[in-house]
């Protein structure tokens, strides 16, 4: 793994360049990529971070003739969407997402969100609210391009990947590096699942995802994403079968090779886990279902 890069601009295809903020963390590799599409009219994918020194590489990123028209956020999480309006406010590009973070929620996350039990809310921009919202199948045109907006809810519920020609920008539905982190009740496993599914039904050659680097067999590592989800939740079955157990103590016995910063994450997709098993009544919550809990085999 790179621990950091420099803020150059790396062009990756055609009409396609990429810039890496300064934000690199455990949980965001070696920082967020932000993808500019296009040759005169550009369209900025993820600006990022509020971050000056970013806002200014992105613009110093512009050559004699181009200017941004268009500003598109894969979703609302602090390492990706805060930069969007500094970044309109410099260019009076629109900014343009599925909505907010609370938009494309399942009935199940919007209970389990009311019933103030699970949590949640990590890293999320709780005020973003875009400019032009993008309901699934939208197409933006701009100069010389076409981008399909696909709504993928599961790491979050406002998540939308991009189609452009035969890529796709994945966002952090999918990424080559580490499995999204789902935390409800922004991060729904069943609606992850089902996104990846959908993906898979689709043709795009290359994914560039949001942090990483770009993922050269899409299908196999949409395969390997709903593999992965399957064998940890049979590792809950498995675990939960010795008996009634919280998510720190599954989390504890299923996650034993994961580092200690990661853990968090961890507890919150066994959380995820847990919600999508009791919504199919394979198990039981008590004395509720909630972050604290415990689970047993129904």
């Amino acid at each position: 793994m790179e621990s950091e890069r420099k803020p150059e601009c790396t062009e990756l295809a055609p009409g396609l360049r990429r810039l890496i903020a300064p934000n690199p963390s455990p949980m965001t590799y070696w920082g967020t990529n932000t993808y500019l599409i296009g040759t005169r009219g550009i369209a900025v994918v993820d600006p990022g971070p509020l971050s000056e020194p970013h806002l200014a590489a992105i613009m110093s990123a512009l050559t004699p003739g181009q200017q941004i028209t268009h500003i598109l956020c894969t979703h609302s999480h602090m390492d990706h969407s805060p930069l969007a309006q500094p970044l309109a406010a410099a260019t009076g590009a629109k900014v343009h997402a599925f909505g907010t973070h609370e938009d494309g929620r399942r009935p199940v996350m919007q209970a389990v969100a009311a019933s103030g039990l699970i949590g949640g809310g990590e890293g999320v921009q709780a005020d973003f609210t875009p400019d032009i919202r993008l309901p699934d199948g939208a197409l933006i045109k701009g100069d010389g391009w076409q981008i399909e907006a696909l709504h993928t809810p599961g790491h979050i519920a406002n998540h939308l990947c991009f189609a452009i020609g035969d890529a796709l920008l994945s966002g952090d539905h999918v990424m080559g590096w580490a499995s999204s982190m789902v935390s409800p009740p922004d991060g729904d496993l069943t609606a992850f699942l089902a996104s990846c599914e959908r993906l898979l039904a689709r043709p795009e050659a290359t994914y560039f995802p949001a942090h990483g680097d770009p993922i050269v067999d899409p299908k196999a590592r949409l395969d390997w994403l709903i593999n992965h989800r399957s064998a940890r939740t049979e590792q809950i079955r498995t675990a939960l079968a010795s008996g009634p157990a919280t998510i720190a103590t599954l989390t504890e016995r299923i996650y034993t090779d994961t580092p200690k910063a990661l853990l968090r994450a961890a507890e919150r997709n066994v959380l995820a886990t847990l919600i999508a098993l009791t919504e199919k009544g394979e198990t039981t919550a008590k004395p509720a279902l909630s972050a604290t809990a415990t689970f047993q085999l129904a």
